[in-house]
């Protein structure tokens, strides 16, 4: 997947956006405790556009990026490769 950044989604801006899967990735810092209400309805507005919202901590991205970038790799097939089959299924 590629990733655009800091991106203007009609009025707010998201960290992380993928065109082709229609995603955002938000990294969220502590900051966010305290715009919980905020990036609810970001998020609620973003997904009446048709995107997917991925919110990750600092911390997770800092101290696990693997695993950050594997479970984003999870959410959307390759767009390289179809998630269903096409073609004959292989024999046994």
């Amino acid at each position: 997947m590629k990733f655009r950044r800091q991106v203007w989604l009609g009025p707010f801006i998201a960290d992380f956006y993928c065109p082709d899967a229609r995603l955002v990735v938000e990294v969220d810092g502590d900051s966010h405790a305290a715009r919980q209400a905020y990036d609810e309805r970001r998020t609620a507005w973003l997904a009446t556009q048709g995107m997917q919202v991925v919110r990750v901590t600092n911390a997770d991205v800092m101290s696990n990026i693997d695993g950050v970038l594997a479970y984003l790799a999870a959410l959307s097939p390759s767009p390289s490769h179809s998630a269903a089959p096409s073609g004959p299924l292989p024999l046994p």
